[in-house]
């Protein structure tokens, strides 16, 4: 007889991942790479034998990453699969390629399926081109640090069920904008259905927001 299994109990404690360590060769070389990004620069500091630490944080990220001398010694560019989320990877691969960063062509997962076949990030089971049906979590476009350090764009635009807190909350003015296009776009053809103007629109918009990113079914 198979014994028991607990449920595990709910954290009263919060855990809040912040920090992703970076292998780099060349440490003023990652930061001249960093800062053209258009990251943020948190930090570069030295200390005693021959130490430095240095911190960048994406636009909009709750997580940073963190490089240097001594900080790591891990093999650098060994670092992979660090995933950037995005709610539109056209225009996110756009400005890294307008700040002179090579990007890989937009590719998505063809027909496998998130959560059991995850090769297609490394190459054999890339298709060309976003998701046909903009599919959340499926498009995807790739670009690495002068060190090898593989970086992914990963386009979501509603969240799997459970998957984000209740609150509804936006990181950066592009991210709320984004969300509210998408709004617009629903209730255009909201009110095709209803074949007048909504004048509760603004009702509406707060409902799909709000849905969208509880991973709720939205309004139609």
């Amino acid at each position: 007889m198979a014994p028991a299994t607990k449920t595990p109990k709910a954290s009263t404690v919060d855990m809040k991942f912040e920090i992703v360590v970076i292998p780099v060769s060349d440490v003023d070389r990652a930061k001249d790479f960093y800062s053209s990004l258009g990251w943020r620069l948190d930090a570069d500091f030295a200390g005693p034998d021959d130490y430095r630490v240095i911190q960048f944080t994406p636009p909009g990220s709750g997580c940073s990453i963190i490089f240097g001398k001594n900080v790591t010694g891990a093999t650098p560019g060994s670092a992979k699969g660090l995933y950037l989320i995005v709610s539109d990877i056209e225009v996110a691969r756009k400005e890294l390629i307008d700040r002179g960063i090579t990007v890989s062509e937009t590719f998505h997962a063809g027909n496998a399926h998130i959560g059991t076949d995850e090769a297609y990030l490394f190459g054999t089971q890339r298709v060309n081109g976003r998701d046909p049906q903009r599919g959340s979590y499926r498009s995807f476009a790739s670009f690495s640090d002068p060190d090898g350090n593989g970086w992914l764009f990963q386009e979501i635009t509603a969240r799997l069920p459970g998957r984000v807190a209740a609150d509804t909350t936006f990181t950066s003015a592009t991210d709320l904008a984004a969300t509210l296009r998408r709004a617009a776009t629903a209730h255009g053809e909201h009110e095709k259905k209803l074949g007048k103007h909504d004048d509760n629109w603004p009702e509406w918009y707060a409902e799909y927001m709000v849905r969208e990113q509880s991973g709720n079914e939205l309004p139609t």
